[in-house]
């Protein structure tokens, strides 16, 4: 059985920058989700040598980027127990281990804590995590490859409430996995789900109490709920497998 690993590296790119004062990645694409970073005095080009080093620590396999916030650094990954991953687009493994949550002090590289729960791969390219988590107000918010989708608390790690696509709302797991990073905006977090009438729902971000749900597709599909202001109207656009959809933030 193989075993993946990857490196987490960090580094300065900034004359003069601190992780206290450059601006934050708190999820995909960066605080605005268009992944253009606002920070100034960034270099052009990197020394001879290449970037120092400020740490390394060694985290296992999955796809999805850092999020770094409040002086921490948020990394998911999977910890293999059984079984093998093809180089396959279109097969399905099975493997079965440990999905979690690793938070490390972006300043040490020291690990804080970490968040994990058992999982059964039945995907295609089954290495990991495919979602960057989101830091909102002292929350980070996961999302596995199987559908478990959780809200942690930032500073401990311990869990405020979790949600299980495949159970909660019977969503077939797609081949490639549950890949829709959430959206949060304002008191809601929008996520790309999946099942009879549950392709977008909405949660309360602070409670996890479901707001709405809509739409059916023949399969959910891998695109992550976007907000887009159109004619001075905020939309939500989800596109599935079948179509491409604008809902109402509050209602769906």
């Amino acid at each position: 059985m193989k075993t993946r690993l990857l490196i987490c590296l960090v580094i300065f790119v900034c004359f003069g920058a601190s992780f206290a004062v450059a601006e934050e990645w708190p999820q995909w694409l960066g605080p605005t989700r268009n992944s253009v970073w606002n920070e100034k005095g960034i270099i052009r080009q990197f020394p001879k040598d290449g970037p120092k080093v400020l740490w390394k620590s060694k985290v296992s396999g999955g796809f999805s980027g850092p999020a770094v916030a409040g002086n921490k650094v948020f990394v998911p990954d999977f910890v293999v127990k059984s079984g093998d991953s093809t180089n396959d687009f279109n097969k399905r493994d099975e493997r079965s281990g440990n999905e979690r949550l690793l938070c490390f002090e972006a300043k040490s590289g020291a690990l804080l804590w970490k968040y994990e729960y058992p999982v059964v791969y039945k995907i295609s390219y089954a290495s990991g995590p495919r979602v960057t988590p989101s830091v909102v107000d002292g929350k980070v918010y996961g999302l596995g490859a199987e559908g478990n989708f959780f809200c942690l608390d930032v500073n401990t790690g311990k869990p405020i409430w979790t949600k299980d696509f495949k159970k909660d709302y019977n969503a077939p797991t797609p081949l490639w996995g549950f890949c829709g990073h959430p959206l949060i905006k304002g008191d809601l977090v929008y996520c790309l789900v999946g099942g009879e009438g549950s392709v977008a729902v909405a949660f309360n971000k602070d409670t996890g109490k479901e707001v709405w749900k809509a739409l059916s597709a023949s399969e959910s599909g891998y695109c992550p709920p976007t907000l887009i202001n159109a004619a001075g109207v905020d939309q939500l656009l989800i596109w599935d497998a079948d179509k491409l959809n604008s809902l109402d933030l509050a209602s769906g």
